[in-house]
């Protein structure tokens, strides 16, 4: 998929999709019933018209179609540059719809016919270029100025204005004083994975990776960058890392030259995922699909239930390799398993496909990321253009655990390390032993205890 950008990337994971469809024998209306969808969405996906917005629908569809583990990851890889290449003709279809049209030009008013500068005078606010005085923008010669195309330069000056003062007040002191330089507190404002920032206190080292470096100890739960100038990085919806790029499509500055998009609660199939919840069965809601995990636990204060399994998305920003050198795993808190009920995401699934992944027994005194069902083990490469994707499975029988992640990565000279967290929280897996269990049968409109506990 090296290179595969725009409408190719888009037509790759069209294909694949149909691929995956004719293979399975279902016809649209069948497989759209079962996915929930309406067969018009469904046939838009499989011919390229359209792009699925999340990624949980296209593992749906490719799981009802029988999808091997390999075809999973592939599909996801084509879906990520897919979803890039749709977003990029997004921000152009923008920036067309905004571009001045020509027959504005009977509309304008006003002085500039021989090209004299145009006075905003009071409508722009002293000083918003920092001189204290109006500002006086100079019309080209011979060209007519419309009134609609003045009167939003002059809102766009303002708010320049506006936005600046509040950048101010926010960061004062961005270029240094008490905290460290410019670089530094750039990188305390940085969050972890889709989440908020951390403090600044030491975290436990990580421990040992399966390929047997030596894992570097971090003070601070940011992006760190051990050959530059500081630390970068910024969170968003989920994504950590990125920065300026140069023309030749190598990341420039001190961000951070990858992104980490995280999803905490993967279902193999909704058998395969659990929570434990401090609530009786009336208090709590209908089962969750993966998409609404998220949102659901944190309803209902839950906790992943004797395993977890989150997908880690890696990509460079920028046509430059990154390595990625090792995956650590930090266990910052343990204790007793919690004495909570649990409750199933879904019943009768079936035998599920192992899946290439990494796994982490919490259990463990000084627990480690090894590689299980065949997944090879670190360093990787990535780039813009080649992501990749991770399962890591955390299990345990006897604690209740908090932990993270940090992912080791160089580019060059550079090297660094991302923390990895649940957007901005500790993930959090608890043994399940002796607990009551309840599942929510299909069609059905309550818990029920489950059978043999």
């Amino acid at each position: 998929m090296s290179g595969a950008t725009g409408a190719d990337a888009t037509e790759a994971f069209a294909l694949l999709l149909r691929e995956l469809k004719d293979r399975s024998g279902l016809s649209y209306g069948v497989l759209a019933k079962r996915l929930h969808m309406s067969t018009s969405t469904l046939h838009r996906y499989c011919n390229g018209t359209a792009v699925p917005v999340e990624y949980a629908p296209v593992e749906r569809l490719a799981r009802v179609c029988r999808a091997t583990p390999e075809e999973l990851v592939e599909l996801h890889r084509r879906w990520i540059l897919a979803d890039a290449a749709r977003g990029s003709r997004t921000d152009q279809a923008t920036a067309t719809a905004v571009a001045p049209r020509k027959d504005d030009a009977d509309a304008w008013s006003g002085p500039g016919d021989a090209g004299e500068p145009v006075v905003t005078g009071s409508d722009v606010p002293p000083g918003a270029d920092g001189s204290g005085e109006p500002v006086v923008v100079d019309l080209p010669h011979g060209s007519a100025a419309p009134r609609r195309r003045r009167t939003a330069l002059i809102a766009s000056v303002a708010a320049a204005a506006v936005l600046g003062a509040v950048v101010f007040a926010v960061h004062p002191s961005l270029g240094g004083g008490r905290g460290g330089t410019g670089d530094e507190q750039a990188a305390g404002n940085a969050t972890a994975v889709g989440g908020t920032p951390h403090t600044g206190k030491a975290s436990p080292s990580p421990s040992p990776s399966g390929t047997g470096r030596k894992p570097s100890a971090s003070s601070s739960a940011t992006p760190t960058e051990s050959a530059g100038t500081g630390t970068g990085g910024s969170a968003d919806d989920g994504k950590q890392g990125g920065g300026a790029q140069g023309a030749d499509g190598t990341t420039t500055g001190t961000a951070v030259p990858l992104t980490v998009n995280t999803r905490p609660y993967v279902y193999d199939d909704p058998c395969s995922q659990h929570f434990l919840v401090d609530s009786e069965p009336a208090q709590v809601g209908p089962p969750a699909s993966e998409q609404d995990a998220p949102r659901w636990a944190a309803a209902y204060g839950a906790v992943s239930s004797g395993e977890q399994e989150v997908a880690l998305t890696v990509q460079g920003t920028g046509a430059q390799t990154v390595v990625l050198e090792a995956l650590h795993v930090r266990v910052l808190s343990k204790d007793a398993p919690l004495a909570w009920d649990d409750y199933s995401m879904g019943v009768g699934c079936g035998g599920g496909v192992g899946t290439k992944s990494f796994d982490i027994d919490l259990d463990n005194g000084s627990p480690r990321v090894t590689a299980e069902n065949g997944q090879r083990d670190f360093p990787y490469k990535v780039s813009e253009s080649d992501p990749e994707v991770f399962y890591v499975f955390a299990r345990t029988k006897a604690h209740d655990v908090r932990w993270d992640l940090t992912l080791d990565w160089s580019s060059g000279s550079r090297r660094g390390t991302v923390h990895v967290d649940n957007a901005g929280t500790a993930f959090r897996t608890s043994g399940d032993a002796g607990r009551p269990g309840y599942d929510y049968p299909l069609g059905g409109s309550e818990w029920i205890p489950r059978e043999g506990g």
